[in-house]
């Protein structure tokens, strides 16, 4: 097993958003929760990438 990178972040935290703007008719509860753990992460570990 492999550890988690800040670019397996950022590419989950990318694929999500664009899930959520493909389909917006779907509820996103979980998947808002997980973007802000992931924008989270990513900003202490200064890997945020602007969007």
């Amino acid at each position: 097993m492999r550890d988690t990178t800040s670019q397996d972040r950022n590419h989950e935290l990318q694929s999500l958003l664009e899930q959520m703007r493909d389909h917006p008719e779907r509820d996103w509860t979980e998947a808002r929760k997980r973007v802000k753990i992931l924008r989270e992460v990513l900003q202490s570990e200064g890997e945020l990438s602007g969007d």
